[in-house]
């Protein structure tokens, strides 16, 4: 089940999505240096992200079309989604509801090519509504108030 199919999840639950607030621009080391890629950056909403590889691509921007491989991990490393197993890249608008808040968020400030792991908080993923399992509505494919992790690499910004 893809993110996009998670989301309309969550809309349809009448549970709205919190608005994520501006990004500030985040601080780094000199894209040279060594240890650029490995200085953890936070949001102004509370995304963490780390990057393994800068990419030298354009960044995007609200209504950018972005094309993503993405892993995504319950807090315990349980695989809840990947774009391997829907065949391709997850392509979307950035700034659109399209996606998570925070993905929206955190998509604004890592350019093409990069690859990142990201730690989106619960409110700005699927909060207290979590994603409930279709097959056993006792069940969650993702609990309420969880924190989602994410590997994720940003192919194209258009």
């Amino acid at each position: 089940m893809g993110l996009l199919l998670l989301l309309a999840a969550t809309a349809a639950s009448g549970q709205e999505a919190p608005k994520p607030t501006v990004p500030s621009a985040p601080t780094a080391p000199p894209a040279g240096s060594d240890t650029a890629r490995l200085v953890p950056q936070l949001t102004r909403s509370g995304v963490r992200f780390v990057f393994r590889e800068r990419g030298t691509g354009p960044l995007a921007r609200a209504g950018s079309r972005v094309a993503v491989r993405y892993t995504g991990f319950l807090p315990d490393g349980h695989i809840f989604d990947a774009t391997v197993a829907t065949g391709g890249p997850l392509r979307f608008r950035v700034g659109r509801g399209d996606v998570i808040p925070g993905w929206d968020e955190l998509l604004l400030l890592v350019p093409a090519g990069s690859r990142v792991k990201a730690w989106i908080p619960a409110a700005l993923a699927y909060g207290a509504t979590g994603v409930p399992d279709p097959d056993d509505e006792r069940r969650y494919l993702i609990p309420p108030n969880t924190e989602l992790v994410f590997e994720l690499e940003v192919l194209s910004v258009r």
